[in-house]
């Protein structure tokens, strides 16, 4: 499709923008948008796939575009990635740059460095090789470079998967069940799915499958009290209310109130009764001590790197760092420690980031357990088997992208004695 120049000068703008890696790219094409009312959908639409295009491949592409400026890069994005012709972008750019395009669609790169062909930075590179040989690392790595999938939860207070898989293809939409969570639903082309039926009457709500598993080891019954002690916008707290038949009860806290208002308006189309969302200070808030030693079930899903979601959020791996990761390590763990005493005797703690790093996940929880005695893992392949998820990845859940299909999970259950 021809691309005409001003489109071209507003994504050069765009990524100017987001390349600055001072805020989260889709925060940043958000407000970009709003400050360019005048563009029209195929403007953003090619605006924001050329960003994120540039970001999943900016390795490959600063090699072609030698620290060139962002309009290289983006022309390297289109003659390599993209696959635009000359004529398709002649209309958008001068002579010099149709040439430059012209020789970089031909120039033949020699035997890249594993780091180029994976697009990750080299220290989180070496860190992944040191926890899985060379070659996974590579794999995974060019699994994180092609975009997410749509995925669904049925909300099961609203409808049934079967139904509800019937009822999309009766609307064109191409989907089928997830191999993994039994109230999943992949969607295997473009949807605006916030203007469908079923998500306006709350039967379906956007949740990653690796996300919905992570309510399964939870594993509430009815009656539960249960504490989502890191809700964010509330999706695990949804699915755990409805695994609950909307009996029991469901608190979900964050700190941070702009989430916690997203949920609201989720809770309300959800046709749930057993959900009360709270904002809490810090782990440590009054309304948390008044909770210790009550709760039968407390999910903990950490504040984290967010690395196992670089196929939706790929400025993730050039705006984080070393020192970040330790600290969050840090905080994981004080989160760790003050949700623990949360649970009653004989109840259970799902641990959980979208992390794949084994600082963020087994040296947390493994610290934690060398301080905590009255604590042990519980397998979480077993809890699984117990809901009919043929899913083993050992004790612990570990879920990759270029395995699973997922975004990059790792989740521990452990149990109060």
């Amino acid at each position: 499709m021809p691309i005409h120049r001003a489109q071209f000068d507003a994504a050069c703008a765009a990524l100017d923008a987001v390349l600055k890696f001072d805020q989260p790219a889709d925060a940043v094409l958000r407000r970009f948008f709003q400050q360019h009312p005048r563009l029209g959908s195929a403007d953003r639409g090619f605006i924001a796939d050329a960003v994120f295009g540039v970001l999943r491949r900016k390795r490959f592409l600063d090699t072609l575009a030698e620290a060139a400026p962002s309009r290289r890069l983006l022309l390297a994005y289109l003659a390599r990635v993209a696959g635009s012709s000359a004529r398709e972008i002649a209309a958008a750019v001068g002579p010099r740059d149709l040439e430059w395009f012209a020789a970089t669609k031909a120039r033949v790169t020699s035997a890249l460095p594993a780091a180029v062909q994976a697009e990750l930075p080299d220290w989180l590179l070496a860190r992944l090789e040191r926890q899985m040989p060379a070659a996974d690392v590579l794999e995974l790595g060019r699994a994180l470079q092609q975009p997410a999938p749509l995925d669904l939860r049925v909300n099961t207070v609203r409808g049934e998967r079967p139904a509800v898989l019937s009822q999309l293809a009766a609307s064109a939409v191409r989907c089928e069940p997830t191999p993994y969570s039994p109230v999943g639903i992949r969607v295997r082309a473009p949807l605006p799915i916030n203007r469908h039926p079923l998500f306006l009457d709350g039967t379906v709500e956007v949740q990653d499958e690796g996300s919905q598993l992570l309510s399964y080891l939870v594993a509430p019954t009815r009656h539960d009290l249960v504490v989502d002690f890191c809700a964010g916008a509330g999706g695990k707290s949804l699915h755990l209310g409805a695994l609950m038949r909307s009996r029991g009860r469901v608190y979900a806290f964050d700190v941070a109130a702009r989430r916690l208002a997203r949920l609201r308006p989720r809770l309300k189309r959800s046709g749930l009764s057993n959900l009360h969302p709270g904002l809490i200070a810090n782990e440590n808030d009054i309304r948390i001590k008044r909770l210790a030693g009550k709760i039968d079930r407390v999910l903990v899903d950490a504040p984290c790197s967010g690395f196992g979601t670089l196929r939706r959020n790929p400025d993730l791996k050039w705006r984080q760092t070393e020192d970040a990761v330790a600290e969050l390590a840090a905080k994981q763990a004080s989160i760790l420690r003050a949700a623990a005493r949360l649970l009653k005797p004989g109840g259970r703690l799902v641990y959980a980031t979208c992390s794949l790093l084994a600082e963020e996940n087994e040296e947390v929880v493994a610290a934690f357990l060398a301080g905590h005695p009255q604590f042990a893992p519980v397998d979480c392949a077993g809890i699984l088997r117990e809901q009919r998820i043929a899913l083993d990845t050992g004790i612990h859940l570990r879920l990759l992208p270029h395995r699973h299909g997922t975004d990059g999970f790792f989740a521990a259950v452990l149990e109060r004695a």
